[in-house]
């Protein structure tokens, strides 16, 4: 059987994505935003966020990888790329958690030869401790320690990603 520990239960994290859509929908001030998932972990957190944005948006995806198990390769692989242009359009990407930063510079600096109007990273959560690069991140729903962690989308090799919290994976 799996072992978990809840770092983050499901009330606390409904009320912080409820708090980083009603910044964001201030800081867009009206402006249409295309929302960008990266998939597959960041799934749930977009679902959320996005209701709790008023500003008029568009979703679109993109799929990467640089997991095996519970390492990072440190290797980026666009699995999905998005469906739409977005030059002069105000960008966000929403990722579900930045750990070395590897992924999300090598996304940001894709997107940026995009030439969008603007682009921001809104992320769940922030392991600054196993940070290799640090990509600005302009909306954090919390900072944690160094932990492999599941749930609310976040998965060990595909599972657990229907926990309704995030809790410390444990191991088997």
């Amino acid at each position: 059987m799996p072992k978990f520990d809840v770092m983050i239960s499901q009330d606390k994290i409904a009320e912080r994505v409820r708090e980083m859509g009603a910044k964001i929908t201030k800081e867009y001030a009206g402006k249409p935003i295309v929302v960008i998932g990266v998939l597959k972990g960041s799934f749930l957190f977009l679902a959320d966020l996005v209701r709790s944005i008023e500003n008029p948006l568009t979703i679109d995806f993109l799929g990467v990888s640089s997991y095996a198990g519970t390492e990072s390769t440190g290797v980026v692989k666009i699995t999905h790329d998005l469906t739409k242009p977005i030059a002069g359009k105000h960008v966000l990407i929403v990722e579900d958690i930045v750990d070395t930063g590897l992924t999300l510079q090598y996304l940001v600096e894709n997107l940026k030869t995009r030439n969008p109007a603007s682009l921001r990273v809104a992320c769940l959560l922030d392991k600054p401790s196993r940070a290799k690069v640090r990509v600005p991140l302009e909306y954090v729903g919390f900072t944690i320690d160094d932990e492999f962690v599941v749930g609310y989308g976040l998965d060990y090799d595909g599972l657990y990603r229907n926990l309704p919290h995030i809790a410390i994976y444990r191991g088997e």
